[in-house]
């Protein structure tokens, strides 16, 4: 198609020739908007929110140089904006006023970082040397907590979408590193036990030592899994019984941790979980569906995955631990930089 001259665009769009010739300025080389080759355009207007548009003078196309989400229409930079405050402990809502992004937008945006992030965790977390590793399981819902649930199937003798209820994430990290190995969410079942043994297997090479709680789950998973791989030990701890008010709401007080070696010869002074616990911490904090007494919570089970497989790439790729002044992946010899949120939305 020949190219299209200012006369002929001004006659087809009913402009001027003075106006046409002030909005279309030649010898401008920019990408075409098949984002394969580079082509002459001239510039076209802005679009509504003020960004500069081209127009194609081989394929006639209109496009803008900005860069956009992948499959979406939001600008790149407002992406990682948004993804900056939700790794932050910002609620979908907050981001919502901050930002000017809707909420239907936020959540298709969480969903295709989730994806990546998962990927890119699959990809770079595997058979990673490691020495001393320490794993727990935290509570969440998704929905309703299990004993509102059990309650409206029994009060309304109806079937309830399977994947709401209480629903566990399954962490291990290095203690060194700090180096989140695997995750898993699911029940806190055998089944989902083993599933997340078998991550870990997975993600590590070597002998190292295991610590975990006392779930009575871990010893048959573990044994499956890893074998005599590890160095397996759990730390059991004995709980109070709360006082009169506290039941409810506030934490039942540890009297007694008990170290209890089960196979292989475990260190005693490295039998521990207060690191992982520490990072369950962390999620509370970073991830806003996650907090304790407020009225935030995943409505869905991939929202709450994907929020998950966002918070753990971010922290093991991104964010600078202060007690090692790196990211937990550098710290392993995984990567060398420290990425950006960037670089998590178009891996």
């Amino acid at each position: 198609m020949p190219p299209y001259s200012q006369k002929s665009i001004a006659r087809s769009r009913g402009f001027s020739r003075s106006l046409a010739t002030s909005i279309f300025t030649s010898g401008l080389k920019v990408p075409c908007s098949d984002k394969t080759t580079s082509a002459n355009a001239k510039r076209f207007g802005k679009d509504r929110k003020g960004t500069q548009r081209y127009r194609c003078l081989s394929c006639s196309k209109t496009f803008t140089t900005q860069e956009r989400v992948e499959g979406k229409y939001l600008p790149l930079d407002k992406a990682v904006l948004c993804l900056q405050l939700l790794v932050e402990g910002n609620s979908l809502r907050s981001v919502e006023r901050i930002t000017g992004v809707t909420l239907h937008p936020l959540l298709d945006l969480l969903l295709l970082v989730g994806e990546k992030c998962e990927r890119l965790f699959d990809d770079k977390i595997k058979d990673v040397p490691v020495r001393d590793v320490q794993a727990d399981e935290m509570w969440g819902y998704v929905g309703m907590k299990e004993k509102t649930k059990k309650r409206k199937m029994a009060a309304d003798a109806l079937s309830v979408d399977a994947t709401l209820g209480d629903a566990y994430t399954f962490v291990a990290i290095e203690r060194h590193t700090k180096l989140v190995l695997a995750w898993h969410l699911g029940r806190r079942t055998v089944k989902h036990t083993v599933d997340f043994t078998e991550k870990l297997y997975e993600a590590t090479s070597g002998r190292f030592q295991l610590t975990t709680d006392g779930f009575a789950a871990y010893p048959d998973a573990v044994a499956y899994s890893l074998g005599t791989r590890v160095d397996f030990a759990q730390l059991i701890k004995i709980y109070s019984q709360p006082r009169d008010g506290e039941h409810r709401y506030s934490p039942a007080e540890v009297v007694e941790a008990i170290p209890s070696p089960r196979w292989g010869n475990p260190i005693p002074e490295r039998i521990c979980t207060s690191h992982v616990e520490r990072h369950n911490l962390t999620m509370r904090m970073m991830i806003r569906r996650l907090t304790r007494l407020t009225n935030a919570f995943s409505k869905k089970w991939e929202n709450l995955h994907a929020a998950l497989a966002l918070h753990f790439a971010y922290y093991n790729f991104c964010r600078i631990h202060k007690s090692i002044r790196c990211t937990p992946s550098m710290e392993a010899g995984i990567t060398k930089t420290v990425w950006t949120l960037k670089d998590l939305l178009t891996y």
